[in-house]
């Protein structure tokens, strides 16, 4: 008979790449890893890994496999979930997330997570979505509330929410009056998300399709490095204004009515790799979705592109 940890051990080999790696996951030795393949390449009389000095890499069969070692696991999982009660999720859970929402309604997630479910403790990671693609891939963090979806295998996508983008800028940064061309705003530096995110390159094809000559772009990860460089007008920013409220109510930044192409909205999903933990990081991430409509549907002010 096979023994599902045999059936476990396989599963995290192959998506971890090594022996050594799948030992540290659960919680074993190197050797007990070894073993456990041994014994579930007897058991089935296949080969599953082919090894080398680099490493090992799964056979054709092996491969083959993968899928129906994933089902048995999600079957542990779904049984052992259906169990008990969700709120008896325990342990941590590593969770990567983009600034902006740490900016907007992460606070009060933290607060319903910790109700629904006491046992469970958060690690929060914040980082560029670019970062955060790879630390999920590279299962470094568990679930990610950043820009996506991300249309890979293996990975799920839960929509949270979507907040438009707006040219703003410090009053004291002579704009002129009424309605602005994208040359205006080009003679000082454009202030927005990382050089590897939508709305940066976004920018930068405006910015090449109106032949501004030697446009000037600051890419920040740090949204409030964004902010502070609007206040002290270094440049006019290109950025989700949903957090900016106080500074747009009393008249430190005010949003641009610039007549150029539509920004794109951000739009933020939870993300994770499917494997046997898919159900409880949905069940997370569905939490998640409720916070953010619940943010918005305590009034985030409407605000008119070319307001004050």
């Amino acid at each position: 008979m096979v023994d599902l940890r045999h059936i476990e051990t396989f599963f995290w080999v192959a998506q971890l790449g090594s022996f050594r790696a799948a030992s540290e996951k659960l919680h074993t030795t190197q050797p007990a890893v070894s073993q456990r393949i041994a014994s579930l390449e007897e058991g089935l009389g296949v080969r599953l890994f082919e090894r080398d000095a680099r490493g090992v890499n799964l056979t054709a069969k092996g491969q083959e496999l993968l899928s129906h070692a994933e089902r048995m696991l999600q079957m542990r999982q779904d049984m052992m979930q259906a169990a008990r009660e969700q709120n008896v999720m325990s342990g941590p859970i590593r969770i990567g997330v983009a600034e902006t929402i740490v900016q907007t309604w992460l606070p009060k997630f933290l607060e319903h997570l910790h109700t629904a479910y006491p046992a469970l403790v958060p690690q929060i990671e914040v980082d560029t979505s670019y970062v955060m693609r790879s630390q999920l891939l590279s299962r470094q963090i568990d679930l990610a509330f950043m820009l996506g979806p991300l249309e890979e295998a293996r990975l799920e996508n839960l929509h949270l929410c979507a907040y438009p983008l707006a040219w703003v800028a410090s009053p004291r940064l002579e704009q002129g009056a009424g309605p602005l061309k994208l040359t205006q705003v080009a003679r000082f530096p454009v202030i927005t998300y990382p050089s590897n995110s939508a709305p940066y390159k976004v920018v930068q094809d405006m910015l090449a399709q109106a032949k501004i000559k030697a446009p000037r772009m600051i890419g920040s990860a740090s949204l409030s490095m964004v902010v502070k460089m609007m206040l002290d007008c270094v440049g006019v920013g290109v950025i989700a204004p949903i957090f900016l409220d106080k500074e747009l109510a009393n008249g430190e930044l005010r949003i641009l009515d610039v007549r150029v192409g539509d920004l794109p909205d951000l739009v933020f999903t939870a993300t994770w790799v499917q494997g046997p933990e898919s159900r409880t990081f949905k069940a997370i991430a569905q939490l998640a979705q409720r916070t953010a409509s619940e943010y918005e549907r305590r009034g985030k002010p409407s605000r008119k592109r070319g307001g004050a």
